[in-house]
């Protein structure tokens, strides 16, 4: 027969009631402890990678007043700069040096052209010549009018006599002291005399005007010699070359006692007085420019205002060229070609959301950003909007108050999280 195990049991105390409380203490701690690392776990398994948030730069998205510039580069250049040309082929005889100043007037050099100096001597006789025979045509003229008027006075003369002589035989008639045949021819004398006398005093008058346009036309042609000699007077006198404005020689194109030919440059003066800036605006902005535009002009660490003066019509090398000028008096101490910087702007977009400018914009193309919440970066699309150089404008995607990784996002390596830690 089996004997039970009722031998070998043992009666067991209650446990004390301060035990049983740290036991369910310890089953508490450690289900929080499982629950805590099952959320770790779940977060750390979310992102990919674990970025040290040190290395990171963070922007919040805001709304306010997007300025809307762009910043370039630039030189000064003088706004009046003209080059002087040689009017003919010569010899060059260089008067100044780079660098010296000049006044308005003053010899800059002078040309010897043996062709245009014989040219204003064969002229200047031509006019002589001219000037003589209109002298004389006028001597002429008068001598043929007092021979036209010396002719009609004899035919005056000789008509009052015919009529004195017609006037006698006509009162003698009566009486039959005159024949009829002398009365005739008397008559006859008188009607003979009238009519020569009054061809005479038309004869004068023509003879008079043809006089009058010989000598206008011999004026004429003087006056033509006189054009034409002026005109050769002119270029000689532009053999020596005289500064159009004053200012400073910039630049030497020839050597003293060069040979050129016509039309060579030989100097360009600079205007110092009248500086512009020249700046090099990137071809994406060039549909945004226009005349009047405010510019931030940066020269030797002064800020001066500036307008938009012109723009060049064409692009070149990626980059449209713009004049500016100053808004207000020329800043002293400025220099021909010193390069400047400046901020030009655009336009002011008012009540947008904006968020710092980094160098995420060019990292992720403009299409994704990296938004932080307890402490991942989570990447979501979003669509950009104007930029300046400080700030651009959130078009769709964020909302105000998100915080952005704007520097640093290179690291990210296109991840969809990213953890940040400390």
């Amino acid at each position: 027969m089996i004997r039970d195990t009722s031998g070998q049991d043992q009666v067991i105390a209650a446990a004390p009631v301060w035990r049983r409380k740290k036991t369910v203490l310890m089953a508490i701690g450690l289900l929080s402890f499982i629950v805590i690392s099952v959320l770790l776990v779940r977060s750390f398994s979310n992102s990919t990678k674990s970025i040290n948030a040190a290395r990171l730069k963070l922007a919040q998205v805001t709304r306010g007043t997007l300025v809307r510039d762009v910043a370039v580069n630039g030189r000064l250049v003088a706004a009046i700069s003209p080059t002087l040309y040689s009017t003919a082929p010569s010899t060059v005889t260089l008067k100044v040096k780079a660098g010296d100043l000049v006044k308005k007037g003053d010899i800059v050099a002078e040309l010897e052209s043996p062709d245009l100096t014989n040219l204003l001597k064969r002229e200047q006789a031509n006019y002589d010549q001219l000037e003589a025979e209109v002298a004389r045509q006028r001597i002429l003229a008068r001598k043929q009018k007092l021979i036209a008027q010396r002719d009609a006075d004899q035919a005056e003369i000789e008509r009052i006599t015919a009529a004195r002589t017609f006037e006698r035989f006509e009162k003698a008639g009566p009486s039959g002291v005159i024949s009829k045949i002398d009365y005739a021819k008397a008559q006859d004398a008188l009607k003979t005399a009238e009519i020569r006398a009054k061809h005479a005093a038309a004869a004068t008058q023509l003879e008079g005007e043809d006089v009058d346009l010989n000598l206008k036309t011999k004026v004429a042609q003087l006056e033509q010699q006189r054009i034409v000699r002026d005109d050769a007077k002119r270029k000689v006198d532009e053999l020596r070359l005289r500064a159009p404005v004053d200012g400073m020689v910039g630049t030497l194109s020839v050597a003293n006692r060069s040979v050129v030919a016509a039309n060579t440059a030989l100097m360009t003066l600079v205007d110092l007085s009248q500086l512009e800036v020249e700046l090099e605006i990137p071809e994406s902005f060039a549909a945004d420019l226009g005349i009047g535009m405010t510019a931030d002009i940066t020269i030797n660490g002064n800020v001066t205002k500036g307008k938009l003066s012109a723009i060049s019509p064409e692009v070149v090398k990626n980059q449209v060229l713009a004049r500016v000028r100053f808004d207000g008096a020329q800043p002293s101490g400025l220099r021909q070609s010193q390069r400047v910087s400046a901020r030009l702007l655009i336009e002011e977009k008012p009540n947008v959301l904006m968020l710092a400018r980094g160098p995420f914009v060019e990292s992720e193309g403009g299409r994704f950003v990296y938004v932080v919440e307890n402490n991942i970066a989570t990447r979501r699309p979003y669509k950009l909007g104007a930029t300046s150089i400080s700030s651009v404008e959130i078009v769709e995607g964020l909302k105000e108050g998100d915080k952005v990784v704007i520097a640093g996002t290179d690291q990210f390596e296109n991840a969809e999280k990213i953890s940040l830690n400390n």
